[in-house]
């Protein structure tokens, strides 16, 4: 049973003061598949031989971290955008999990159709595999259905695993597979990714229309069953649409800020101001997304951060990485693969702009770089409070508002 909001902000504020004790993934699509060897699982990339030169790492620690809730609004145990390793999950990214520190992630378990096999009957197969790890591994991994999970799970030690769509294919044909999905774990749900579907239009789509009214009918089920409504592949119009059609607060959990980089998977600020006046919250991701050429920066990720503060409001920003908790190991053949995926994604019409740029920022390519994060944020002169609130307290407000 989730907690009590009351009961949950007086857990939170008074943490604020305890001494410190496979496949054409680009953007989240898939969350477990492709060869390769596994990256190395140090807190800095030279831990893991071949991730990358280890004066890219930024090591900012921050005292209170391990007391914080710490909540990836997208993210998986292992690399998802271009898949480098995949189930079951061995020691190296168990290791990585746990010495992360991060509270709870939103894990993407869409599968797509192929052949006989439908994309709710493989999204399912996807659940249940990911399942088997919950299983499989109970000292490192837990499932994440309500904040009362969460909460255990932070008091564990472990990673709650929440289980995300990042795209409504899977349901769109019958929304009464909502019931099912809810069932298995789903919390949290997108309704388009990157193109048009049954329910709406994504960011590429070449028109936007906004919701359809099946669309705007899931998002009443969804809202009905406790599933947190994302926003974050959505289009301009179906954004909005979004907003308005939910009763209560929404999310866009992986995104970016138009006004720093006009990208179109990043949101304007009247988007962002609309979503804070409704309570939602905006993750910022960890994408080449956040600027103009080459790779991002720790401080591209804090700048986009501090801007979503000054326009949405210090209750109303998190961090959606779009990583996974284990490094990228960028050596070897990994540019060949890279190249591959992105042609791939690019012929299937659904690659963004900026993605032939390898999907992470260097300095924060360790299990730690919430921290780092939070350290950044720091030693620009934020509050510990505010630090606390975008690391996961926000998340977790929105969540006990949502869940049922």
């Amino acid at each position: 049973m989730s907690l009590d909001r009351r009961a949950f902000l007086r857990r939170a504020a008074s943490a604020v003061f305890v001494p410190p004790v496979a496949g054409l993934a680009c953007g989240g699509d898939d969350g477990g598949g492709g060869a390769g060897a596994g990256a190395g699982t140090g807190d800095s990339v030279a831990a893991g031989a071949g991730a990358g030169p280890s004066s890219d790492v930024l090591r900012v620690p921050w005292t209170p971290y391990d007391e914080a809730f710490v909540v990836d609004a997208l993210a998986g145990p292992i690399q998802f955008n271009i898949p480098q390793e995949g189930l079951p999950l061995g020691p190296a990214a168990l290791d990585a999990v746990r010495r992360s520190g991060i509270t709870a992630v939103n894990l993407t378990v869409n599968g797509r159709g192929e052949g006989d096999v439908g994309a709710y009957e493989a999204t399912r197969g996807r659940i249940a595999a990911w399942s088997g790890e919950l299983e499989a591994n109970p000292d490192f991994l837990s499932s994440g259905r309500s904040v009362a999970d969460l909460t255990e799970a932070k008091e564990a030690g472990a990673l709650a695993l929440v289980y995300g769509l990042q795209d409504g294919v899977p349901f769109e044909d019958d929304l009464d597979r909502l019931d099912v999905l809810y069932a298995d774990g789903v919390r949290i749900i997108q309704p388009t990714y990157n193109v048009q579907n049954q329910l709406g239009a994504g960011c590429l789509a070449p028109e936007d229309g906004g919701l359809t009214e099946l669309g705007r009918e899931s998002v009443i089920r969804m809202e009905g069953l406790g599933i947190l409504l994302d926003l974050s592949h959505c289009g301009p119009r179906t954004t909005l649409d979004g907003i308005g059609a939910a009763e209560g607060p929404v999310s866009i959990t992986h995104s970016g800020c138009k006004a720093i980089y006009d990208h179109p998977r990043s949101k304007d600020d009247a988007t962002l101001r609309l979503l804070a006046d409704r309570g939602g919250v905006v993750g910022i991701y960890l994408m080449p997304f956040l600027n103009a050429a080459g790779p991002p920066t720790a401080e591209d990720v804090v700048v986009h951060v501090e801007h979503a503060l000054d326009i949405c409001g210090e209750d109303h920003v998190g961090i959606g990485s779009d990583q996974g908790i284990v490094p990228l190991d960028v050596s070897g053949a990994f540019q060949e693969q890279f190249d591959a995926v992105s042609a791939q994604r690019a012929g299937a019409g659904i690659a963004a702009p900026r993605e032939d740029t390898v999907p992470y920022v260097p300095q924060l390519n360790g299990p730690r770089r919430m921290e780092t994060i939070a350290g950044i944020m720091a030693d620009r002169g934020h509050d510990r409070r505010v630090i606390e609130k975008v690391l996961g307290a926000n998340f977790m407000r929105l969540f006990s508002e949502v869940w049922t």
